[in-house]
């Protein structure tokens, strides 16, 4: 087999294959004495039929059978003779395909980059130091209480965070819009869900009151029909009710599966769950600056093959997530494409760091991780005893692990300084960059 490779880019080859047309006849024949036992040609037996009778009948879709698989075969051959790692499949050139002639064919296609990386001095981390407090764990008590509101029946004018219920009927120069009536609508005055001037208006209204209010739809309002318009509601109110905050008891315990220990066991649980979120917050930190830091300090060139493969990808990703009968490949792919370019960069980049310090999956560290995320189920062991029942689980585990000794490499190497600050900054969400 011949073969000679040309390099049209930094990680686009040219390789030209030439397969002996004697290995091309020899599988040619092999293909035809394999159809020869099995062929039903009337008049002869099953595997008698005659070799003349069979080539006559069978040679030129067999020869096409063959050079598919030659070219395919010849082409990884090829690649491994060459010490090449493609990566993608790739465009075929045939030059040669007539009997009797060698077999050749031109193989155009990507590479993965060869690449060290480096920089990890010069990257800076900001690693945050936090603690959970009695007045942290105060403020996530309040906070669970005001998530499980309950609204009883007033006799008084309504206030702000009074929720009532509600007919309306919206017109605009006298004529009723689409989306603009409603009946038993429940509506919290100063939850902003109502356009700018609603339910500020309705601010001291009484059940059976009926009311006729005024507010304009905003100039950026997204339905351009309504945008910039000033309208004409009539709201009939149905009842008024004020919030009432639910007591630490039993009862309220319960709801969070808490059965046992009464307030001191419910805050022992908060304080439990708010510190495993204060490590997840503060380790996911840290592991971002550290692949920012990999990306800004190795630029590396990707083949577009990969690129491709992972916008696919997250098209699929995002039919499941928002649903609807759209299919993956009508999404634009420039929607995609930043995304893209940083997972595969990131996916080589930390695949060069694992290779380049001979890292491997810490079984201990694997097994923490699972214990951990099963402490936030009724029956731990059981969740722990699946993970190591399915592999596929196991490895997904074993995956993040591996990044996470990835991002401990580099910290031994990094400039890294440490910030003490509170709870709700520490799992405060970071901000996204601002564009320029």
């Amino acid at each position: 087999m011949q073969v000679s490779v040309e390099s049209t880019s930094a990680l686009e080859r040219r390789m030209t294959i030439g397969v002996p047309a004697e290995r091309v006849e020899n599988e040619v024949t092999k293909r035809l004495q394999q159809t020869a036992r099995r062929a039903k040609v009337a008049g002869f037996r099953p595997g008698k039929v005659p070799m003349s009778v069979i080539r006559q009948r069978y040679e030129d879709s067999a020869r096409q059978e063959v050079l598919g698989d030659l070219i395919q075969s010849s082409f990884y051959e090829a690649v491994v003779e060459q010490k090449l790692n493609p990566a993608g499949n790739p465009a075929v050139e045939p030059k040669v395909f007539e009997k009797g002639k060698d077999l050749e064919f031109i193989a155009t296609f990507e590479v993965f980059p060869e690449f060290q990386v480096a920089g990890f001095e010069g990257i800076a981390i900001e690693r945050l130091q936090a603690e959970v407090g009695d007045a942290d764990v105060d403020n996530m008590l309040d906070i669970l209480r005001k998530q499980n509101t309950r609204f009883e029946a007033v006799e008084r004018a309504a206030e702000n965070g009074d929720q009532l219920n509600i007919d309306f009927v919206g017109k605009i120069d006298g004529e009723a819009f689409a989306g603009g009536t409603a009946k038993g609508t429940l509506l919290v005055l100063g939850s902003g869900r109502m356009i700018p001037g609603f339910e500020e208006a309705l601010v001291g209204v009484k059940a059976g009151e009926e009311r006729v209010i005024n507010p304009a739809f905003p100039a950026d309002y997204q339905n351009l029909d309504l945008a910039g318009k000033t309208a004409e509601f009539s709201v009939t109110v149905n009842s008024v009710s004020a919030p009432q905050l639910p007591e630490l008891n039993d009862e309220f315990f319960a709801l969070f599966g808490i059965k046992e220990g009464g307030l001191e066991g419910f805050r022992a649980e908060v304080r439990k769950n708010m510190e495993r979120e204060l490590r997840q917050a503060t380790k996911s930190k840290v592991k971002n600056q550290v692949m920012d830091g990999l990306l800004a300090a190795n630029p590396v060139e990707v083949p577009k093959a990969l690129i491709g493969n992972e916008v696919n990808r997250l098209r699929v990703q995002a039919v499941q997530q928002f649903g609807g009968n759209i299919n993956p490949d009508q999404l634009p792919a420039e929607l995609f494409e930043e995304q893209a370019k940083r997972r595969v960069v990131l996916g080589l980049i930390v695949a060069e760091v694992v290779k380049q310090f001979e890292l491997k999956p810490d079984e201990a560290r694997v097994r923490e991780l699972i214990e951990e995320m099963a402490s936030a189920y009724q029956e731990p062991e059981q969740v722990v005893a699946w993970y190591y029942k399915n592999d596929q689980q196991l490895n997904e585990v074993r995956s993040v692990v591996l990044e996470e000794q990835v991002v401990d490499t580099v910290l031994q190497k990094a400039n890294v300084t440490d910030k003490s600050v509170s709870y709700e900054e520490a799992v405060k969400p970071a901000e996204a960059p601002q564009a320029d």
